[in-house]
């Protein structure tokens, strides 16, 4: 018996853009194993890079909110769009991310326990939400960021309505220069964000477990090569450069010349300023991402409630 189905070989070439024989071959030799299957697939040549994070299946909010030179993002979930799009749910979403600018830290269990604007707690208000609304709802995660001079910026791209939507993006910009300036630069840098997709700010910054799983693909693919160890082990570094160029957002280049550094955008602009402008932190908060939604099997479940 298979280890896996249909769904999963679909899901498989949905993330990686392989053949069907590939996708099946792979998931066979990988037991079912659909993230060993996609790491086998690109060693192989057969895969894009993963596309699993930009896949989300999650329905919700992500709202971001600004107040002086603090800024935060707030994933709030939901089991549909149809209460993602509910006036009750997105005043939620806008209200608690509101009372997340009270608490200090990214901690959830804190923003559940901080006060809500209408009365009560936040989880008070999420239970009173999950009753009259009958979905399940859940706060997953928020994220800060601050500068002690200049500004953060926010963005929501294709916004379901101010500040809320399903990418939001804020970029911490630490300056003296004019905040007219600053804005404007950092809705550039939120529109680069926003498409890019970067995973830290630095190359020092990206997960080590990613590195070492890119090294480990990068170098499947050198041994395929016949090469010389020393060759190979120079093909690797050179693979695992790349991805943390591409990966880390002040090396990524600039998609709106699709030729500059991001590092050299903000240099620019402060030369022009006339003083520094640092790019300190950034969000980019991406409805579901990470989550793995449930295929449901519509003909099962009218079964199973009929009791066949």
């Amino acid at each position: 018996m298979a280890a896996f189905s249909a769904s999963d070989v679909k899901a498989l070439r949905e993330k990686t853009g392989a053949g069907m024989m590939d996708a099946k071959k792979a998931l066979e030799e990988a037991n079912g194993d659909i993230e060993a299957a996609v790491d086998a697939l690109r060693a192989k040549g057969l895969a894009t890079a993963q596309k699993k994070s930009s896949r989300t299946a999650a329905e919700g909010l992500v709202g971001v909110a600004v107040e002086g030179t603090k800024g935060v993002a707030v994933e709030v979930n939901s089991e549909t769009d149809f209460v993602a799009k509910n006036d009750k749910f997105q005043d939620f979403v806008r209200k608690t991310t509101e009372a997340a600018l009270n608490v200090d830290g990214d901690d959830v269990e804190a923003l559940k326990a901080a006060s809500y604007p209408d009365g009560g707690t936040v989880a008070d208000k999420l239970t009173d939400n999950v009753a009259t609304i009958g979905e399940n709802q859940q706060v997953r995660r928020m994220k800060t960021v601050s500068v002690e001079n200049g500004v953060v910026v926010p963005y929501m791209h294709n916004a379901a309505a101010p500040n809320l939507g399903k990418i939001g993006v804020l970029v911490a910009l630490e300056s003296t220069a004019d905040a007219a300036v600053l804005e404007g630069l950092g809705k550039q840098l939120a529109m680069h964000i926003a498409a890019a997709f970067p995973e830290a700010l630095t190359a020092d910054g990206l997960d080590a477990a990613t590195i070492e799983r890119e090294r480990k693909i990068a170098a499947e693919k050198a041994a395929e090569s016949g090469k010389p160890a020393e060759v190979q082990e120079k093909m690797v570094e050179g693979a695992v450069k790349k991805f943390a160029k591409e990966k880390a957002l002040l090396s990524q280049v600039f998609v709106m010349d699709n030729k500059t550094p991001i590092a050299d955008v903000v240099a620019k602009a402060g030369k022009d300023a006339g003083t520094e402008i640092v790019l300190k932190d950034y969000v980019r908060y991406q409805l579901g991402e990470g989550i793995e939604k449930e295929e449901s099997d519509f003909a099962a479940e009218v079964a199973a409630a009929v009791g066949n």
